[in-house]
């Protein structure tokens, strides 16, 4: 199979596959990463804010010492900060912000490497390709009568080849990527709407219902 390909096409398709296992071993990483973080455990944290919102603070302080998700640790340190100094939301604010940008950077670590593979896989395809074309163009150039056509299909066969393991590989990733993308935005939409919760309460929406 590999003799098909010139050694600069073979080149690029180890290229291409150090890509391919990157792709994949980042986002085995992050999905174990999330769950070990506990991103999208909302359960909790609401069960933790209804406590602090109706008289049982001490309840939702032990619930959100558990720290067994994202959410939870951003509103032990609300509470911590509300139960030290009740009469300065600003400082309990404070301290969650900087526990929410604290948990977003650890959430966002990784995601440049996938980034990384959706700009360079299909550079490093048509790269391949351009490679492939000028060597069997400059086969047809130098050659001597008429030339093989089949042969030459065949060249440029194994030039494109790269530019769709290339696409393939970005498009796959482009889509992973995007859905670690969605929860992260979605954590911090959680973590905003939550602390805001904490803080000043929660908006009745009963009534516009």
């Amino acid at each position: 199979m590999l003799a098909a390909f010139d050694p600069t096409t073979i080149v690029v398709f180890a290229a291409l596959a150090v890509l391919s296992v990157m792709a994949v071993t980042v986002s085995f990483y992050k999905v174990i990463q999330f769950n070990r973080l506990g991103v999208g455990r909302t359960t909790g944290a609401e069960s933790i804010i209804d406590n602090w919102l109706n008289g049982r603070p001490e309840e939702a302080i032990r619930a959100a010492g558990t720290r067994d998700s994202v959410l939870a640790r951003v509103l032990q340190a609300v509470l911590s900060g509300l139960r030290a100094r009740p009469n300065d939301q600003d400082y309990a604010e404070e301290l969650g912000r900087q526990t929410a940008l604290v948990e977003l950077a650890a959430m966002s670590q990784r995601m440049r490497l996938l980034e990384a593979v959706v700009q360079a896989a299909p550079m490093l395809g048509l790269l391949g390709t351009v490679i492939g074309m000028i060597d069997a163009f400059g086969t047809l150039s130098t050659s001597q009568g008429a030339v093989d056509p089949a042969l030459l299909a065949g060249g440029i066969w194994t030039a494109l080849t790269t530019t769709a393991v290339g696409l393939a590989i970005a498009l796959v990733t482009f889509f992973i990527a995007n859905w670690f993308e969605s929860r992260i935005e979605g954590e911090r939409q959680s973590i905003e709407t939550l602390i805001s919760a904490a803080i000043h309460g929660r908006v009745d929406t009963s009534a516009a219902r």
